[in-house]
């Protein structure tokens, strides 16, 4: 497979300004995404997706390639539509710029979903902790015994209605798309649940196009808050030593 990854990157982020220039140990966040999606030998290109002329400076100043997209998206799957209209692949990864602990593995686990015969659409999910059930800022998935998703929420899903301690499921920012389907994506308009949600990927399931979920070990930290780029500075600062 020609794989193409893009990582969505805008400046406008609402609940931690600017987010996308934020630095994390002296290096803006959106480097530290793009140099973890690289290490991914399996990829062919890796691209960041921004209509920010300051992210497009700040990508140039450090060798990140990079490609200016309409100011009118809404969506990350969106402006990775953009992209996949200028670069030719089999499958496209659509890498959330706010994922800096993405790793190999992750994208490993993406393409062998990708290698399974009529799958469009794949994304990751893992054990969530305890801090992140009732977390809204912490995406829950539940799957069908198949591994397709059945749906996504911001509270905690399934309900435990008799305390029988069910296991919770964290979706991670990480899809895989056929062109197929990002094509369709765009056609159709902003779903209700995907309103409501405020969650992309259930235009998706609300349009009867089944998303398959892979289960990773490998947690990683959205940055959308202050505590959340702090998080994840320690945790860098201790794997570089």
């Amino acid at each position: 497979m020609k794989v193409v990854a893009v990582i969505p990157a805008r400046l406008a982020s609402t609940r931690l300004p600017r987010k996308m220039l934020r630095e994390i140990a002296g290096v803006p966040l959106i480097a530290w995404v793009y140099r973890a999606v690289e290490r991914c030998q399996s990829l062919d290109e890796v691209v960041v997706a921004t209509d920010s002329d300051e992210i497009l400076r700040c990508c140039q100043k450090r060798g990140i390639s990079v490609r200016m997209t309409s100011p009118t998206h809404r969506s990350g799957t969106e402006r990775a539509h953009e992209i996949s209209g200028a670069l030719a692949a089999d499958v496209y990864l659509n890498i959330q710029g706010d994922e800096p602990l993405t790793r190999p593995e992750h994208i490993a686990s993406l393409l062998a979903l990708m290698q399974m015969p009529g799958i469009e659409v794949g994304t990751l999910k893992t054990l969530a902790a305890e801090v992140d059930i009732n977390n809204p800022g912490a995406v829950k998935v539940v799957t069908d015994t198949s591994g397709r998703a059945l749906y996504f929420s911001r509270a905690a899903i399934p309900h435990d209605r008799d305390g029988t301690h069910p296991r919770y499921y964290k979706h991670l920012g990480l899809y895989a798309h056929t062109k197929n389907a990002l094509d369709r994506f765009v056609r159709w308009p902003e779903s209700s649940l995907e309103r409501v949600e405020r969650l992309e990927q259930l235009r998706f399931l609300e349009n009867g196009v089944p998303i398959y979920v892979a289960e990773t070990p490998f947690d990683t930290v959205g940055v959308d808050t202050e505590e959340d780029l702090c998080r994840v500075e320690e945790i860098l600062q201790k794997e570089k030593k």
